[in-house]
């Protein structure tokens, strides 16, 4: 079970498992294209046999870089990347809008035989380059169990506003396009992952209706339908999982160059307290399996949530990163046997 860890200043921090060395995730720090709204993420994210369960800069979505925190409309601002939603007209090619997250220092990097940790600490910034938030994340890696075939990835951030006005988190689905509720956490499987199984703590169901794809080229605005000619996803299919509340959801893929699949299961921390009635702003699911494979538990996908001055939305996430096709029993399962 032995964890290690390498360090590239400047770039990257990789944690690899075991005698072979099978590193587990990348997590990339350096900044990249500021259309893309530079901030870290990790890739390449891999299954403890090695099979690759993220993808980098798609030609659809070139922004859309394995595991990351994503902030799709924030107060005006376009912290996820690419082009803008704008009711009425569409995603329009507007760099003006993109902002970035931006590495500040680590407080704590290092592994050991069950464990590995990354702390950072970042800064959030509107395209003119302003000080908004200031936040607080940790990276876990831990139950690392070869018996099943798993290992998990806990992650936590905690965004304090230091702006002088509230911030306000939306989605395009909070700006009039429906289904599209992404913000927060953001998943892009492999290519190989389209029409992936979708199972959830409630229902086993498969993935719902696409999304169009955008353009791999900034400066041209895309052309995407209006939101009255995408079709109403989720809830008019039973079992659909987009929009849904559930305590998790798992994705089930097939490789590409490989036999064989993976499962990776997307879990609510209970400290998170927005799941049913005592929810002050509940979270819901975003997932789709085609045109490609994403999930995130989205922060504002049918209603903004909005974050006084000084004060801190925090927010901790579990990822089980799995060999084979787990079935919903099997992830319920696991999940028992795993502590926060």
């Amino acid at each position: 079970m032995t964890l290690s860890l390498t360090h590239v200043r400047g770039d990257r921090i990789t944690v690899a498992h075991g005698a072979a060395g099978t590193e587990l995730f990348s997590y990339v720090y350096r900044p990249e294209a500021d259309w893309e709204a530079p901030k870290p993420y990790l890739h390449p994210v891999r299954t403890l046999s090695g099979a690759l369960v993220t993808d980098y800069r798609p030609n659809d979505h070139r922004w859309h870089k394995g595991l990351q925190l994503t902030a799709s409309h924030l107060s005006g601002q376009n912290l996820w990347g690419g082009n803008t939603y704008v009711h009425g007209e569409g995603y329009l090619a507007l760099p003006e809008r993109v902002g970035s997250m931006a590495h500040v220092a680590f407080a704590e990097v290092g592994a050991g035989a069950d464990r590995a940790v990354i702390a950072e600490q970042l800064t959030w910034h509107p395209h003119g380059g302003g000080l908004w938030a200031e936040e607080e994340r940790r990276i876990e890696v831990r139950d690392v169990d070869p018996d099943t075939g798993s290992w998990a990835l806990t992650w936590t951030s905690a965004v304090t506003n230091r702006r002088a006005e509230p911030l306000r988190f939306g989605s395009p689905t909070t700006h009039g396009r429906p289904a599209a509720g992404y913000t927060g956490l953001f998943w892009r499987g492999p290519r190989a992952f389209r029409g992936g199984r979708v199972l959830t703590a409630e229902t086993a169901a498969s993935g719902r209706s696409g999304e169009p794809a955008a353009p791999s080229n900034f400066p041209e605005p895309s052309e995407f339908p209006e939101p009255s000619e995408i079709a109403e996803p989720s809830g008019a299919l039973e079992g659909d999982p987009m929009g849904s509340q559930s305590s998790w959801l798992a994705y089930v893929g097939e490789h590409d160059g490989r036999d064989g699949h993976a499962t990776l299961v997307f879990e609510h921390a209970p400290s998170n307290d927005h799941l049913g009635e005592k929810g002050t702003h509940p979270a819901h699911w975003f997932v789709r399996t085609d045109p490609f494979a994403a999930v995130a538990p989205s922060w504002a996908f049918h209603d903004e949530l909005v974050l006084p001055p000084g004060e801190t939305l925090a927010r901790t996430y579990r990822v089980v990163v799995a060999d084979g096709a787990w079935d919903r029993a099997r992830v319920a399962a696991h999940l028992e046997g795993l502590a926060w």
